[in-house]
């Protein structure tokens, strides 16, 4: 039985590619979860798994990193082990065009189904392979580490060219002064024809901003939008209400009202 492990430092997001997995791929079982690379490094030696799912931005340390150390993974004989590492990010097509060189694949957030399929499909192609195949002598395995490594920062570069800066602070006129608001502590964006209100734990305020222009500037790892008029932090939600002909709510952390999800966007939370 194929195994995998995930990681990715947003539980929420964590919860969405197991269910999404579980229907992909039923066969499949996930050994571990990790929120951030080191965890993950620990947990892939720990099992060894033919997948590890990882996230690009983590807090203490980042996928890329992470998967510098788990490329070069050796099984309980020592011998090197071919790790099939899905990167988990929301980078645009310079990085997406890196990770067609085969060995590596990816998924963008909020998963796709559709994509989600083709690298599933992928990776059983790979897996199959790998079993048919004999096993290979020491030199052919010091080839295959190496080859890996390399097509590995191949892709570590790709990325960082990939990266772009979203945005980080917004202002807002409060009476006669301008208040500066960190992005991150934004729990959800709503406008109506004039005005975006930036709703946070303890405060909202108003902003000429709409809500297209914030949402090309907002990080789409942390920021989905679940209405025309509605864009919400992914750590602001608590919970997922599910009501009649596949329409959703959502429970939000440190809020008391509930935002609704359109059924254009309740794909982010079927299998959830």
């Amino acid at each position: 039985m194929p195994t995998a492990l995930i990681c990715d430092d947003e539980p929420l997001l964590r919860a969405q590619l197991r269910s999404r997995l579980a229907v992909t791929w039923p066969a499949l079982t996930i050994a571990a979860e990790a929120s951030n690379g080191a965890e993950a490094i620990a947990l892939y030696e720990a099992h060894l798994t033919d997948v590890v799912f990882l996230d690009i931005h983590m807090p203490v340390m980042n996928g890329m990193d992470a998967a510098k150390v788990i490329g070069r993974g050796r099984d309980a004989g020592g011998s090197f082990k071919r790790t099939n590492i899905v990167f988990i990010t929301a980078h645009d097509e310079h990085a997406v065009t890196a990770f067609e060189r085969g060995a590596i694949d990816y998924v963008l957030k909020p998963y796709e189904e559709l994509r989600l399929q083709e690298t599933v499909s992928r990776l059983q192609e790979r897996l199959a392979i790998a079993s048919e195949a004999p096993d290979a002598d020491a030199g052919e395995a010091s080839a295959n580490s190496l080859d890996y490594a390399e097509r590995l920062d191949a892709v570590m570069r790709q990325l960082e060219l990939g990266r772009r800066a979203y945005l980080q602070w917004i202002k807002a006129s409060v009476g006669q002064t301008v208040r500066l608001i960190a992005v991150a502590d934004v729990l959800y964006f709503q406008s109506d024809e004039k005005y975006t209100k930036v709703v946070m734990a303890d405060a909202e305020v108003l902003i000429r901003k709409p809500i297209k222009e914030l949402l090309e500037e907002l990080d789409p790892e942390r920021f989905w939008q679940i209405h025309r008029s509605t864009i919400v932090n992914t750590r602001a939600i608590a919970g997922v209400i599910r009501g009649l002909r596949d329409q959703a709510d959502l429970k939000l952390v440190a809020r008391p009202e509930t935002l609704t999800v359109s059924r254009n966007f309740t794909h982010l939370f079927k299998q959830m």
